[in-house]
């Protein structure tokens, strides 16, 4: 019940952050997805910063493995090839 609380409490939020910038929701297409890109974006700071608190100086491979898969979701794999039928 928890997350559910918190995930209102955070539609409530964007609610007014919307009636301040005075954009009606649902928001005209552009300004949902460069809003949904910030959010994307904005979750992938925690774990960073959370861990140049810790002392660790993230690496651009840990990002990559952090990060990636969750912004961009699972990309689309190439089919593979069956030269036995193409020959």
């Amino acid at each position: 019940m928890g997350v559910y609380l918190l995930s209102f409490g955070a539609g409530i939020l964007a609610g007014v952050l919307y009636g301040l910038i005075d954009v009606r929701s649902p928001a005209p297409p552009v300004i949902a997805l460069v809003g949904l890109a910030g959010i994307l974006i904005g979750e992938q700071i925690v774990p960073l910063a959370k861990r140049l608190v810790a002392g660790e100086r993230p690496t651009v491979s840990q990002v990559r493995e952090d990060c990636r898969e969750h912004l961009f979701g699972q990309l689309p794999q190439r089919a593979p090839r069956d030269d036995a039928r193409n020959g």
